[in-house]
C-alpha cells in the first residue's frame, strides 16, 4: 500500500514538472514564433535560417558530438520514434544544433548525425551566432573543463517541439517514456499535416 502511494506521488511529481516546464516555455514563447532569427550553417555547409523551422512540425535538440551519453541516446531514440511512426512522421523535420561549434564543423556534424538517421539535419556556425540562437530558444549550456586541457558541455537535455508556424508545441524530456514521446510526435504530426 505504501509503495503504491509513493509511486503515485512520484508519477504526480513527474507530471507536475513536465506541466510546469511546458507552461514556462509556452508563457515565454506562446503565440509567437519560437526563438529569434538566425543565420547558421547546416551539415552540408549550406546556409540555414529560422525559415527551416516553418511549414512543417519540427523536433530540435541542442547538444554536441563529443557528448558521451545524452546526445547519442537522444538522437538514437528520435530516429527510432520516427521509424516507429513511419508515414505518420513524414512531415516532421528533426534538427540537431551543436552547442560546441568550435569542434562541431559541418563535416563533423554530417558524419555524426549520419550514424543515427538521414532525417536529422545538423546545424552549426560561428560560436557567437550559435549561442545567440540557443539562448533565444531558452537553452542552457556551459563549457566545463576536464582533465588534460579538454572540456565537455553541460546543456539542456530536452527535445523542443515546434508546430508548422514555428511556435512552441512541447518538449520530450530526456529519459521520457517512449510511449509518451511517440504520442507527442504523433499529435504534433497530426495537428500540422
Amino acid at each position: 500500500m505504501m509503495r503504491s502511494i509513493l509511486i503515485g506521488i512520484v508519477v504526480l511529481m513527474a507530471a507536475g514538472i513536465g506541466w510546469l516546464s511546458f507552461n514556462w516555455y509556452r508563457g515565454h514563447y506562446g503565440g509567437e514564433a519560437f526563438g529569434a532569427s538566425f543565420a547558421l550553417t547546416d551539415q552540408s555547409g549550406q546556409p540555414i535560417t529560422e525559415k527551416a523551422f516553418r511549414g512543417h512540425p519540427s523536433a530540435i535538440f541542442f547538444g554536441f558530438t563529443h557528448c558521451p551519453e545524452v546526445c547519442p541516446t537522444t538522437l538514437f531514440e528520435l530516429a527510432g520514434y520516427l521509424k516507429t511512426l513511419g508515414d505518420e512522421s513524414k512531415n516532421i523535420h528533426v534538427f540537431f544544433v551543436t552547442i560546441d561549434p568550435e569542434r562541431d564543423t559541418p563535416t563533423v556534424m554530417k558524419a555524426y548525425v549520419s550514424n543515427f538517421s538521414d532525417r536529422i539535419v545538423g546545424i552549426t556556425g560561428e560560436p557567437d551566432k550559435v549561442y545567440a540562437m540557443a539562448k533565444s530558444f531558452g537553452i542552457y549550456w556551459k563549457k566545463v573543463p576536464t582533465d588534460g586541457n579538454d572540456y565537455t558541455m553541460d546543456h539542456t537535455a530536452s527535445v523542443l517541439l515546434l508546430n508548422s508556424k514555428g511556435d512552441f508545441a512541447g518538449t520530450i524530456a530526456y529519459g521520457e517514456d517512449p510511449k509518451n514521446a511517440i504520442a507527442k510526435l504523433k499529435r504534433l504530426a497530426a495537428k500540422n499535416s
